[in-house]
């Protein structure tokens, strides 16, 4: 059996893929793994199950609850919420398991299961490994130990989660929103009800696209992979900002009021900016990823705020940032982690807090976003080629050195292997987009030549 969990847990098209089947046996195993059964006299563990607006979700969810009820888990159903819901209440409720049911920003086909241990935190690679460990051993045959009686696990309805996170969210920003004007782009997916809400709640004036999530349209068109209905919104209206989240709204991206966007590192500057100067920014230090603009490197430097990188994954900039105790690290992708009020990436809070910088200054989010020059970035993805010997390809290794040769200090490139596809990702950054294009065509070619 190849690993189920990738980069994000385990996910796949519903129904072929990840079928109920396996979202219960996986719910089973995770139970006797995070919920540790049967280790302690009289200990009931505890499990909070959320998930996006997915019609495959409502069967999926329906299998983890039976699984983990199954294995004598009490269960909290919280219903539809964004990701980071489900993980801020797996700890505000001293749960031991947290399940979200979701494909982020995937097509509405595809689904996933995602745990969370103790305290919200996502799962480090040994404790996946051991609950796919478990989840085989009793696939082949190996019988579960299975209460009765008492012993099964209850299920409840929570529905207080929704205003309790609501809640959080307002608590912890710095100042309110009034006199701003917000688009808010919630992809027909998680967010849907939570975002706007706390948006309004803090003092917005809102205009909400993509809030009517039918099960079916979750992704389509609108969010944060899709930017273009935003910006048009966010002219038409005449707001301040706009605001996207992807499905499970654990990810934000930005447009300003002319309708650029705001990436992810944009976002991050803006952030450690206001984070330093409110005394917030621990070690004066921010984290991103191999992936981070080199402008952004560029702008922290400036700014006197050390910039620490680690592998692609919110799940390794989480890592660095607990083990180091930083309080703010991210994506370019919109994965923005503030350590002191989430345990994951959360987007309504990132937004929440880019537009609380907003009306704090009185600047303009393009103002705030000024802080870095974005460099031009060229990604090409390598398909069907032995993504294996990226790093040890002699033909490869030559091209690369002659391409860092010609971009010096002003560009830089990355060769780097996909975590669940047959691919390799080829990232050229130049001042000068023909230059980066140019660059990264040739390392493609060699790509494919080499390791095809």
């Amino acid at each position: 059996m190849g690993r189920l969990f990738g980069t994000d847990g385990v996910r796949g098209v519903a129904n072929a893929d990840l079928t109920a089947e396996l979202a219960l046996g996986l719910s089973v195993a995770a139970a006797h793994v995070l919920g540790e059964v049967g280790t302690f006299e009289g200990h009931r563990p505890t499990a909070v199950v959320g998930r996006d607006p997915r019609a495959s979700g409502e069967f999926l969810e329906a299998a983890v609850v039976a699984g983990l009820a199954s294995a004598g888990v009490d269960v909290l159903r919280v219903g539809v919420l964004p990701t980071p819901a489900v993980a801020y209440l797996t700890g505000a409720l001293g749960a031991d398991i947290g399940v979200m049911l979701s494909a982020s920003h995937n097509a509405m086909p595809d689904n996933g299961i995602k745990f969370f241990a103790r305290g919200g935190h996502k799962l480090a690679d040994e404790l996946e490994d051991r609950i796919e460990t478990v989840y085989e051993q009793h696939r082949t045959g190996e019988p579960w130990a299975r209460p009765t009686g008492a012993g099964v696990g209850r299920i409840s309805d929570y529905a207080e989660g929704f205003d309790r996170y609501v809640a959080h969210l307002i608590g912890v920003l710095p100042n309110r929103l009034d006199g701003l004007k917000v688009v808010l782009d919630e992809a027909h997916g998680a967010a849907a009800r939570v975002s706007p809400e706390a948006f309004a709640r803090a003092g917005a004036e809102i205009v909400t696209i993509g809030a009517e999530p039918d099960g079916l349209n979750i992704n389509d068109g609108c969010g944060s992979t899709h930017l273009e209905l935003l910006r048009a919104a966010v002219v038409e209206h005449g707001a301040d900002l706009g605001i996207a989240h992807d499905g499970d709204a654990d990810r934000c991206l930005a447009v300003d009021a002319a309708g650029e966007e705001i990436d992810g590192d944009q976002i991050l500057a803006v952030l450690a900016l206001a984070m330093r100067d409110a005394g917030q920014l621990r070690k004066g230090t921010v984290v991103g990823t191999v992936m981070s603009n080199l402008g952004f490197k560029i702008a922290m430097e400036r700014e006197g705020i050390e910039l620490v990188q680690t592998a692609v994954g919110d799940r390794y900039v989480l890592e660095s940032m607990k083990e180091q105790g930083y309080a703010l690290g991210g994506e370019q992708s919109g994965h923005v982690i503030v350590l002191d009020h989430a345990t994951t990436g959360d987007g309504t809070l990132t937004g929440l807090m880019l537009a609380a910088r907003v009306a704090a200054t009185g600047r303009t989010l393009a103002e705030l976003a000024g802080v870095m020059e974005r460099l031009p970035q060229v990604l090409i993805n390598v398909p069907d080629v032995d993504k294996s010997r990226v790093s040890t390809s002699p033909e490869l290794a030559v091209a690369v050195a002659e391409a860092e040769r010609e971009l010096g200090a002003t560009g830089r490139v990355l060769l780097r292997k996909s975590g669940t596809e047959p691919l390799v990702r080829v990232m050229v950054e130049a001042a000068d987009i023909e230059q980066a294009r140019a660059v990264a065509g040739r390392l493609a070619d060699v790509v494919k030549s080499a390791l095809g």
